[in-house]
């Protein structure tokens, strides 16, 4: 099982293949060649966590081999960098952590991942200059959440109530740069909310194979129900660190790293220009970086507490810096 100094060391590595270009390795190195065979790019396997590979390449037995052996995640992305495939190896065989994934029925720790998340937005909401009076207003309301969380164990449908209501505070204030109609996931409906969908898809990813790592059943959430095929835990454990990539978000369109001529709109829906879609990777891909060692660091604490049948109070708590 890897460790935190180990990971420390590892990349999540974004390949965009242009065409003729294959995947394969040597020498224990992951190697990007084109039409001609000659080496554009190559990693050593040892320093890989997750490899993203947006568009159309040829994948060697080799290299699915070597991921394999050197346990790094392969994430397949179409061009507008939706995800179709997502190979992982995994520890198998962690049955006593499964089967306390199975008896657990409470909302406790759901709880406190969501409180955590709204602590999270706060803090980020703190982060932007020049607040106005809305933003102040925002902010003193989301107190007022985090204060409902941390009393009396709740049900889900009250967590996620409170968790509903804390959206519709912040997402306006986090993006009161830009005109916007609210979040609306996954249907695209503006260059806003496409952009977060492609921030959260990374992260996604990159939380699911921190769990793989330890072996976690990812479609048994704490907080998110089962539905077939949902990968429900790693839809849990992603909430307190999608305000790193709200924030983000703010900060490119704030900067004119991402704006709305990125797109272009197919059937009403926003969807990345192949050209700009490496913009959007090193924007989002960078600041993820930044707080990958926290983003390990939580899973592997989740863990422990899971396994030692802690307290919910001794679950990890993360902070969101900015």
């Amino acid at each position: 099982m890897i460790d935190q100094n180990d990971f420390h060391m590892k990349q999540m590595v974004f390949f965009m293949p242009v065409e003729g270009d294959k995947l394969s390795f040597k020498n224990d190195n992951i190697v990007v060649k084109d039409r001609e065979d000659n080496i554009k790019f190559q990693i050593t396997c040892y320093r890989v966590f997750i490899l993203f590979v947006v568009g159309d390449t040829t994948i060697t037995t080799g290299l699915l081999s070597r991921a394999n052996k050197y346990g790094f995640s392969i994430c397949l992305m179409n061009q507008s960098m939706k995800v179709y495939r997502f190979i992982s190896p995994r520890m198998e065989g962690n049955t006593f952590l499964r089967k306390r994934q199975y008896d657990y029925s409470g909302m406790e720790i759901g709880q406190r991942i969501i409180m955590n998340k709204i602590v999270n937005q706060r803090k980020a909401l703190m982060n932007i200059r020049n607040k106005n009076e809305l933003m102040r207003e925002a902010i003193e309301k989301l107190d007022g959440h985090i204060e409902k969380l941390s009393g009396e164990t709740m049900d889900m449908y009250s967590i996620l109530g409170i968790e509903g209501s804390a959206s519709r505070v912040y997402f306006p204030q986090m993006f009161n740069n830009v005109k916007w109609n609210g979040r609306k996931p996954r249907i695209k409906a503006d260059f806003v909310n496409s952009s977060l969908d492609v921030g959260y898809t990374i992260l996604f990813n990159f939380v699911d194979a921190i769990l793989n790592v330890y072996g976690f059943d990812e479609y048994y959430g704490v907080l998110h129900r089962c539905f077939y095929m949902r990968k429900s835990l790693v839809c849990d454990i992603i909430e307190p660190f999608r305000p790193i990539v709200d924030y983000t978000l703010r900060k490119a369109i704030n900067l004119e790293q991402i704006k709305e001529d990125d797109f272009k709109v197919v059937n009403n829906k926003y969807l990345v220009e192949w050209k700009q879609s490496k913009k959007f990777t090193k924007v989002f891909m960078s600041e993820l970086l930044d707080n990958k060692d926290d983003l390990f660091f939580y899973v592997q604490s989740y863990y422990r507490a899971f396994m030692k049948g802690k307290d919910f109070s001794e679950y990890p708590v993360y902070i969101y810096k900015g």
